[in-house]
């Protein structure tokens, strides 16, 4: 069988065809960027949006050549026009009436109607990770925000509370207020809420989707343990902040807070996810091993 050639991400017909393209989505968004980068993606709570914006881009372009050779010798979808119709509807009802929920993810739904239009299905299921990596950028409704933040935040608070007081410090805990020593913490909506959650909930499946597991397993089971690690890694952030304020004062928390809780909960998130997954690979192999040794 004819191998098919391999395609540059940047070859010059790519770039004939993808820049009017591209150029377009940017003058209709660029308004709409503009806006989160002053307006909600400015806030701690948010601040996650323009990192996801970005590795999506260098996802796109990372799976080009896959999406390329997929597409030799294939014809465009038609069905890319419904997307394409969606998308442009979404984007103006969300526009219009400050939905951002709709104009910002409208943009999935049109550049996966680009894909199909001009590369076919199997170049959008190339794709399909970076289209669903964005949906962590579109900003949710405050409603929706509000209800999920609080029980959060409160499991989070309790949890830090009873993990500290086990191990002898004196501290207290008021609804989301932790007290310990003379020191009252307030547990804010960017230390324990959802778009936290959300933001720990991609880097895992960004870390699932690099490393390229061949086990189904291990692959479902890392997927699965990334909600429980997410909230793990809120506490211990938590943690983190209250014993620095316990033991170098509230301005030592307060410049923790503003310069390294957000280092903490990511390096700790991904320590504590390649460790599950260093634990399920130790758990398949002795499964292997135990399925052998009952075969021989």
């Amino acid at each position: 069988m004819k191998a098919k050639p391999v395609i540059p991400p940047l070859s010059v017909e790519a770039v004939k065809t993808w820049a009017p393209l591209a150029l377009g989505l940017f003058v209709l968004y660029g308004p709409s960027l503009l806006g989160l980068l002053t307006g909600i993606w400015s806030k701690d709570e948010q601040m996650h949006g323009p990192i996801v914006l970005g590795i999506s881009i260098w996802l796109l372009y990372r799976n080009w050549p896959a999406m390329e050779n997929a597409a030799l010798g294939l014809r465009s979808s038609a069905w890319g026009w419904p997307l394409f119709a969606i998308g442009l509807v979404l984007y103006v009802i969300g526009r219009s009436q400050g939905i951002l929920l709709f104009e910002i993810g409208s943009v999935i739904w049109l550049i996966a109607a680009l894909i199909l239009l001009q590369r076919g299905t199997k170049a959008l299921k190339a794709q399909w990770f970076a289209l669903f990596f964005m949906l962590f950028m579109v900003p949710l409704p405050s409603a929706v925000v509000d209800a999920v933040t609080m029980p959060m935040k409160m499991a989070v608070s309790y949890a830090a509370e009873n993990v500290l007081y086990a191990v002898g410090y004196p501290i207290g805990r008021n609804g989301v207020m932790l007290q310990i020593g003379q020191y009252k913490l307030l547990v804010a909506d960017a230390c324990a809420g959802l778009h936290t959650l959300l933001t720990l909930e991609a880097l895992g499946l960004l870390y699932l989707n690099l490393v390229q597991r061949d086990s189904a397993f291990r692959n479902i089971g890392l997927a699965i343990l990334i909600v429980p690690i997410s909230f793990t890694a809120n506490v211990i952030r938590v943690m983190t902040l209250s014993l620095i304020t316990y033991h170098f004062g509230d301005e030592a928390g307060q410049g923790f807070l503003h310069g390294f809780a957000g280092m903490v909960l990511f390096l700790s998130a991904l320590l504590l996810i390649i460790g599950v997954d260093t634990l399920i690979q130790a758990i398949e192999n002795w499964r292997n091993r135990t399925a052998r040794g009952g075969k021989a």
